[in-house]
């Protein structure tokens, strides 16, 4: 039911659901083209990853390689592609966000 006690019009209601829906693909699409950067180490190690979060690229600086220590390496490429990974759902956030708002502003659908 919404407010005055009408019953909401079904047909409205698919239109905005698929027009949500082209939204929310069209934002995942771009989610998916946008590259997002993270480093650590002062940039020692520096990690891209799409906006949907997958891994595309890894740079080293050679300077951060110590074949006497490869755990602390190791522990930088972590910490470049955490933070990537953290860049990229605030990425999410903004473009996601908005839509998912949306959908509480559908009487009917129970969203």
């Amino acid at each position: 039911m919404i407010p005055g006690g009408g019953q909401p019009n079904m047909q409205q209601l698919l239109q905005q659901a698929q027009k949500m829906q082209q939204d929310l693909a069209r934002a995942q699409q771009e989610l998916a083209a946008t590259l997002v950067d993270g480093q650590a180490g002062g940039g020692l190690v520096k990690a891209t990853v799409t906006g949907a979060g997958e891994l595309r690229a890894l740079v080293i600086d050679p300077k951060a390689v110590d074949p006497e220590d490869t755990e602390t390496l190791a522990d930088l490429v972590v910490a470049a592609v955490q933070a990537a990974n953290d860049n990229a759902q605030q990425l999410q956030q903004t473009k996601l966000g908005p839509l998912a708002q949306g959908m509480g502003g559908m009487p009917g659908l129970g969203f």
